[in-house]
């Protein structure tokens, strides 16, 4: 069976909010979103140590990697006041584009 995936309100290239974990306050940009396993990466968020082989393509060592965080602890951070925000949809010229519950401004 397949995991029913459900529209998700975060996309790449956004600015969000961590509202839990051990992240709680930071924000950062996503960088991808995994929507089968409903999880994003964010740019400087849950950053863990990676120790990799040598390989012809990398020197290898110890590099700083972001795993991915769960949708449910991030809000989007609304492009007027930068504080975290709900996300509505709307439909403008037949198209549904996303708006900050807070201001009600358009997200891009």
């Amino acid at each position: 069976m397949t995991k029913k995936s459900f529209k998700l309100k975060i996309k790449k290239g956004d600015r969000v909010y961590v509202n839990a974990g051990a992240y709680k306050g930071t924000k950062g940009e996503v960088l991808e979103v995994l929507p089968n396993k409903n999880r994003a990466i964010v740019d400087g968020v849950n950053m863990v140590k990676k120790h990799m082989k040598p390989t012809n393509e990398n020197p290898g060592g110890i590099h700083e990697i972001n795993l991915p965080i769960h949708i449910s602890n991030l809000s989007l951070v609304d492009p007027k006041s930068g504080d975290p925000t709900r996300v509505g949809r709307k439909l403008i010229n037949g198209k549904l584009e996303r708006y900050s519950k807070n201001s009600g401004e358009i997200i891009k």
